[in-house]
This record gives structure tokens, C-alpha cells and sequence, in this order.
């Protein structure tokens, strides 16, 4: 069944400032079913793996490092409309500019330490999901 399924990442930002309970619990509240979950830390391999579609843009560098700064908690969510609604539960990239009740707004603190990923596309929920939850990578 397509369009039920998202992946989220816990960001280092989130998790070193107590927000992940915090987080999971939004997350349940509205209407998600967490099917996998871990809690991991990002080799610099695997974060430049994740994010090559960035590779080359001023950013990437301070990206990887601070995706590797920390654990992650990475999870595959399951809901009708998941990618879509995830992405208005998570909010703006950047959390002064992100509605106010949605995730980043509340525990977010810039638009680099956004505490949360999601998922934008169906395609890329699953390469996502694959990528946390392969036997390869586990």
C-alpha cells in the first residue's frame, strides 16, 4: 500500500537537549504508529552516504558534522497520508518561520539544528527507511 509509510530522524540537537520523549509522544498524539525504531549514531560514512543529494553545497560539511555530533533515533512511521502529514506535524524547516503546535516550533532551535527530519516524498520515505533498517546497516 503506498502513501502510508514516512521515516523520521530524532536529530543530535533534540536528543542532547532532553526532547525526544518529548517528540515520540507528538508524534503518537497524532496518529502515527512507530513500526521501527532505533536509537544510532551516524558514522561520517553514513551521514554523507544519506545526505549525497547535498554533497557539494556550502552546507554539507557543518551538515555531516553535526549529524555525527550525537545519536539519532530513527524510525519508520506508518498512517494514511504519512509523508504528507508528517510534514505539517514537523513544520518549516526553519522553526521561526514553522506553525506554531508543530514540532520544529516547539523544539527547534535554528534552521541547521531543526531537531527533526521527515520524509518529503514516498520514494523517499522508503530509500530512507531501507537505508536505517537494511540488514546491511544494521
Amino acid at each position: 500500500m503506498k502513501n502510508n509509510k514516512t521515516f523520521t530522524m530524532i536529530k543530535p540537537d533534540a536528543m542532547q537537549n532532553g526532547y525526544a520523549g518529548l517528540i515520540l509522544a507528538e508524534i503518537e498524539k497524532a496518529g502515527f504508529k512507530i513500526i521501527e525504531m532505533k536509537m544510532t549514531y551516524l558514522s561520517k560514512e553514513s551521514a554523507q552516504e544519506f545526505y549525497k543529494i547535498h554533497k557539494g553545497k556550502p552546507f554539507f560539511n557543518d551538515l555531516i558534522h553535526y549529524m555525527t555530533s550525537g545519536p539519532i533515533i530513527a524510525a519508520v512511521l506508518e498512517k494514511d497520508n504519512a509523508v504528507s502529514d508528517f510534514r505539517k506535524l514537523i513544520g518549516n524547516t526553519n522553526p521561526k518561520e514553522a506553525e506554531v503546535g508543530t514540532i520544529r516550533n516547539m523544539y527547534a532551535q535554528s534552521i541547521d539544528a531543526n531537531a527533526i527530519h521527515g520524509s518529503d516524498s514516498d520514494e523517499n520515505a522508503e530509500i530512507e527507511s531501507h537505508f536505517h533498517f537494511s540488514n546491511e546497516k544494521n
